[in-house]
């Protein structure tokens, strides 16, 4: 069995791609993951897609044909041709998947690092698959100590003490084209945790801020919660062209502001289109500034400069966690494998009392005594190796051991990957 991650995100696709890429609603998540395990190849799948990434994270008994089945099925989901997604896509297997979904829960992968929304998209997208049937024990463990990293990341540095997410990136970048927010009239539409993290900073600045969103009591609801005042749906032809400011992050599968609504006006508008699909699709209208998820990597790349030690650090703590979850399954798998080798000495052992007596070596009254004796003396002779082996399986060197185990007991089949490469790993943290 082995692991393997295909990652699409900011660092290698643009945000075209990833749009044609993503998966907004349940049911064609569902679609998804229905195709990545109809696959022989692949036994046990995770879908993230976000605004940012769009990732499969999967268990398989082939990396070669898994790899295949996957890039066969986006290109026909996104009309990408192949050579393309291969060219941008960024590949993982085995240790290398691990320390990446690890870095990719600790917020070390995301555009903003620090930002805390991913640990939270990353729990629901397990959480579904799991739900649904589509994983199992083999990602529920690499998921499990994802999110136990992540806390250690949180704890031991202070990457996250002042959480940044993208919406306040966008504001900040608001702030930067303007010489102040206070007192102006912002509409936010949507009511996710980018719009409510929005809301709040906005309102925090000083701005006469409004929420918007197809449902009026979600509306109603989140503009309660941040103190703010609501607009109906069907006055959004009329606040676009009303409003200075306006921030979008919906699940919209079409863009909801098109040419049809917009009027030219005689002030600048600030737009922020912070979802994906986009919300916003124009080719005319003046006094326009559009922002996209894509331009604020100038405040990230600050961001990331700001953080740099502590990035570090966290980074040490993935590529630690990384080895301690291959050793973990190492002592996981040590356990069977020393049951067997006593089943095969105490059956050794039965096979000879049953010959000595047989040929007449040792009266048969003894033979209860003798059965007794063999089997103690194997568990002497085999106590201290099975010590070692069990203390082995603590060192990266264990994946030579139990293979070198399977092979003289002829155990052809293990519940867990067949290349740890936890030599890579270790390099991972000597080179931090």
């Amino acid at each position: 069995m082995h692991y393997l991650n295909i990652s699409f995100s900011h660092k290698n696709s643009t945000m075209e791609v990833r749009e044609k890429l993503s998966y907004k609603d349940e049911q064609s998540k569902m679609g998804c993951l229905t195709k990545l395990n109809s696959s022989p190849a692949i036994n046990e799948s995770i879908l993230i897609s976000t605004c940012n990434r769009m990732e499969v994270f999967c268990s398989c008994s082939d990396v070669a044909e898994a790899t295949q089945h996957i890039f066969n099925m986006l290109t026909a989901r996104s009309g990408i041709s192949i050579d393309e997604l291969e060219g941008r896509a960024s590949i993982f297997d085995d240790s290398s998947a691990i320390h990446h979904v690890f870095s990719v829960a600790s917020s070390l992968d995301s555009m903003v690092v620090g930002e805390t929304q991913i640990a939270g998209q990353l729990k629901d997208a397990f959480r579904f698959s799991y739900d649904k049937g589509f994983c199992g024990q083999k990602l529920a463990r690499a998921m499990h100590h994802a999110f136990k990293c992540a806390a250690k990341v949180r704890n031991a540095t202070d990457i996250s003490s002042k959480p940044v997410s993208i919406a306040s990136v966008a504001v900040s970048k608001l702030k930067s084209v303007l010489e102040s927010v206070e007192g102006k009239k912002a509409l936010v539409i949507g009511v996710g945790e980018m719009s409510e993290i929005t809301a709040k900073h906005l309102v925090s600045s000083g701005a006469d801020v409004y929420i918007m969103n197809r449902t009026s009591s979600k509306a109603k609801k989140l503009a309660e919660e941040c103190g703010v005042k609501t607009l109906d749906m069907c006055e959004l032809p009329k606040a676009v062209n009303d409003f200075e400011i306006l921030f979008t992050a919906t699940s919209a599968t079409e863009p909801i502001i098109t040419d049809e609504i917009i009027q030219s006006c005689d002030f600048d508008r600030f737009w922020f289109d912070m979802a994906l699909p986009r919300d916003i699709n124009y080719h005319k209208g003046e006094r326009i500034n559009l922002y996209v998820i894509d331009d604020l990597k100038n405040i990230v790349d600050e961001n990331m400069t700001l953080r740099e030690d502590s990035a570090r650090k966290a980074h040490g703590i993935v590529g630690r966690s990384t080895v301690e979850f291959f050793e973990w399954l190492n002592t996981l798998n040590i356990e069977p494998m020393i049951k067997e080798i006593y089943q095969k000495a105490f059956e050794a052992a039965r096979v000879e009392t049953q010959r000595v007596i047989n040929k007449g070596f040792i009266p048969r009254e003894y033979e209860e005594q003798i059965a007794k004796m063999s089997e103690q003396v194997m568990k002497r002779f085999l106590h201290e190796m099975t010590s070692k082996m069990r203390s082995v399986s603590e060192e990266s060197k264990a994946d030579m051991v139990t293979s070198a185990l399977q092979f003289l007991i002829q155990k052809d089949k293990s519940d867990m990957p067949d290349k740890y490469k936890c030599e890579h790993a270790l390099n991972i943290i000597e080179g931090q």
